[in-house]
């Protein structure tokens, strides 16, 4: 299918259609909406040089520099070319109808007119899928046309409720562009006065063709008028819907507005508020946020989890409807508003009109689909060999995200024996982009096309965590080899179905190797001091991990996607303590510190980990440190041996008497290409997995026990947990099933 991207420029490019998830719907798109505001400052982002994006967000320079000093120069290089080059999906308002209704979409049916709104939802493409708190059904009455502009009025009718205004009330608008255009006749249908401001002069002429009351295109004559018209009172309420990088609507609005009254900015303008204005008239100062309650909070729009009515009782897709009833009466109308339409082969030019150096006015750009349109989920990129290369093996990818284009992939570009076929992705952009930057021949929205090509010997997984074990057990049971990021999973009764399956294979010698991204235990300093070992000494080991904090809304700390901290990371260190002691854990106690955020105390927590051998481990993971020192810090003593790793830079080995130290030069080496090439040569030349199954269970169960042993404030014993497991593995139905079922997409990582 078609899409509009920008990187350098504008460009429609061939993406693979994307496939219908759980809470959403497929839309055939009929209409998208170009606002010239919004998507003319991503265009001028987008074609910045690198130092040009630099000076305009010193926020992320600052976190590449900060990445840098803590994971050192090569690190964060690849992070930021995992980012470089990375085209923005356009768009966010579209009106079409739906094609598909994913399960969890109630109040939606295949047919159904509907008017999409969101940044990656309502992108200008053929299909698009859309949750459904970002979807609205078009009333009977209203064109296609007309309801594309739904996010406009979202914004508009929100900006109205939070200035407050009633019947019969005074209100400045400044910037008449669309969204100023629009507020103009939301206000007027709420029995507003109103006036507006805008130094172009059509749109002040068309502003009042909207019923305005009165318009400028000068601030000086509008204050003269506006004195006139309020009987010297000055307006109730302004609200800005300019874009401008300096202060002066801000302190225009503050001139105007009466003694109480209101200034709420929905334009990206200057805030620097003059003190005496607003302190003499005691005005309120407010920013109304884009389409309502709702906007920017995953639960509500990705996830689908609606306000109650009761006490939200606007929320961004009752704001959607508003607008959409508005048009129905007659009471607003955006075909004034259309100035240019463009079919969607031409959508490039329609953003030349937006750009800086376009003479052409225009105000509403609407994009048009054809009607016709083919649902393709795999899109060829290069013609595969003829024949397969011997001793090669063929890698499929799930998920494209930060951790994949930045680690895994480029790691896997360097081993010889790789060769990387298919790439999956929840969004057909991400997919393409991700498949041409490395090389992979196709790219896919869907799962399917993975684990049903018959060339595809190795699937990784790289999805976010919830995915793991459905994406697990159907790479396994089409015959496919997997490594999988951690966590291996999420649940017992997930490592039930897995640890199930698993005794099945092994029944019929068929097992393909699983493999875990436990990668701590192949970095080159850890396996030297492995060779230290070997007097089989109980060991006292402490790693200290200054982990950082993860912001509160982020999908780690999603028990239904993420699993917390516990399960997404510590997982690394558990298994990390059982490869150098030599055996897995029998007991473990965790306690956390008081975070002062409410349902993350897995973000500051000690955990000690006693083993059968006599050893002891002490985990300290704290997310409240200064990240100005390293990351991780283990010490070992035992057998008159003292060890002291510092964060994979420096490894220090102090043994009767004598000291050994080793450096790390460019970049700090955890482990990641190693345990990809072992598992490699062992699926080339035969051999166990590199790290074997019933340690991948331990450790998994570990971190579930550590959970538990939180949550409880008591020791919890692993014996307990590995009978409980085994009794759910007995009576599991993965061990007697059929073929795989059909499983939902990937979603993006």
């Amino acid at each position: 299918m078609k899409q509009l991207i920008q990187s350098r420029k504008a460009t429609t490019i061939e993406v693979p259609a994307p496939v219908c998830r759980d809470g959403h719907i497929l839309v055939k798109n009929c209409y998208s909406l170009v606002s010239r505001g919004t998507e003319k400052n991503a265009i001028q982002f987008a074609r910045k040089s690198l130092l040009g994006k630099a000076k305009s967000r010193p926020d992320l320079v600052a976190r590449v520099v900060e990445k840098a000093r803590r994971d050192g120069l090569m690190s964060a290089y690849d992070t930021v070319r995992g980012h470089l080059g990375t085209g923005l999906a356009l768009g966010y308002s579209s009106a079409g109808h739906v094609i598909q209704v994913g399960s969890g979409a109630e109040g939606f049916q295949v047919s159904d007119r509907v008017a999409c709104a969101g940044s990656g939802y309502a992108v200008h493409a053929e299909v698009i899928s859309v949750p459904i708190n970002l979807a609205a059904v078009v009333p009977a009455g209203v064109s296609l046309e007309e309801a594309s502009f739904v996010t406009i009025g979202a914004i508009a009718v929100q900006a109205v409720r939070t200035a407050e205004l009633r019947l019969g009330e005074s209100v400045l608008v400044i910037g008449l562009g669309l969204i100023g255009l629009t507020l103009v006749q939301v206000l007027k249908s709420a029995g507003c006065r109103v006036a507006g401001i805008d130094p172009v002069t059509s749109r002040c002429a068309l502003a009042r063709e909207l019923a305005c009351d009165l318009t400028s295109v000068d601030s000086r004559d509008i204050e003269r008028q506006l004195v006139d018209w309020t009987g010297g009172g000055g307006v109730d309420a302004a609200i800005i819907a300019a874009s401008s990088p300096d202060n002066q609507p801000v302190e225009l609005a503050a001139r105007v507005c009466r003694h109480g009254g209101m200034v709420v900015v929905v334009g990206a303008v200057g805030m620097n508020l003059p003190r005496r204005p607003f302190y003499e008239k005691e005005l309120t100062f407010r920013v109304s946020r884009s389409y309502g309650p709702g906007r920017y909070d995953p639960e509500y729009e990705e996830k689908g989890r609606d306000y109650p009515f009761a006490y939200v009782r606007w929320t961004e897709k009752r704001n959607m409807e508003s607008f959409l009833e508005l048009l129905r009466a007659g009471k607003v109308t955006t075909r004034p508003l259309i100035s240019h339409r463009f079919p969607i082969d031409q959508a490039a030019d329609a953003y030349g009109l937006i750009s800086e150096d376009s003479h052409q006015a225009s105000l509403g750009v609407l994009l048009s689909y054809p009607e016709d349109y083919s649902a393709k989920y795999r899109l060829d990129l290069r013609t595969p060999p003829t024949r397969k290369s011997s001793g090669r093996i063929s890698v499929g990818l799930l998920g494209a995200g930060n951790f994949a284009r930045s680690v895994l992939i480029p790691e896997l570009q360097r081993l010889p024996e790789v060769e990387l076929v298919g790439l999956c992705s929840g969004t057909g952009l991400g997919a393409r982009e991700a498949a041409e930057r490395f090389g992979f021949r196709f790219c896919t929205t869907s799962e399917d096309e993975i684990w049903n090509d018959g060339e595809i010997d190795l699937v990784v997984i790289a999805t976010r965590h919830h995915l793991h074990a459905r994406q697990l057990i159907s790479s396994l049971r089409a015959g496919k080899h997997v490594f999988c990021e951690k966590p291996l999973c999420l649940n017992l009764e997930e490592l039930s179905s897995i640890v199930a399956l698993q005794q099945e294979f092994g029944r019929q010698n068929l097992a393909p190797m699983i493999m875990v991204g436990f990668n701590r235990r192949f970095s080159p300093m850890i396996c030297e001091i492995k060779e230290h070992l070997r007097d089989n000494s109980s060991w006292m080991l402490q790693l200290r991990v200054n982990a950082g904090s993860i912001p509160a809304e982020h999908w780690i700390h999603d028990p239904d996607q993420g699993g917390g901290r516990i399960i997404g990371e510590v997982c690394h260190f558990v298994d990390l303590f059982s490869y150098l002691v030599g055996e897995s854990a029998g007991s473990v106690l965790a306690v956390a510190a008081s975070s002062g955020r409410s349902g993350h105390l897995e973000e500051n927590l000690s955990v000690r980990l006693t083993y059968p051998g006599g050893s002891v481990a002490t985990l300290t993971y704290a997310a409240s440190g200064d990240p100005a020192i390293g990351k991780e810090y283990l010490e070992m003593f035992g057998g008159r041996t003292s060890i002291q790793l510092d964060d994979y830079r420096k490894l220090t080995l102090r043994q009767n008497g004598r000291r050994k130290t080793r450096r790390a030069i460019l970049r700090r080496n955890r482990g990641h290409r190693h345990a990809l090439e072992v598992m490699m040569q062992r699926i080339c030349q035969g051999g166990p997995a590199p790290i074997s199954f019933q340690e991948l269970v331990d450790s998994t169960l570990t971190t579930f026990a550590i959970k538990i042993s939180l949550a409880s404030g008591e020791e919890v014993r692993l014996d307990w947990r590995r009978a409980q497991l085994a009794e759910r593995v007995n009576s599991s139905s993965y061990g007697n099933s059929g073929g795989r079922e059909a499983p939902p997409s990937t979603e993006k990582s």
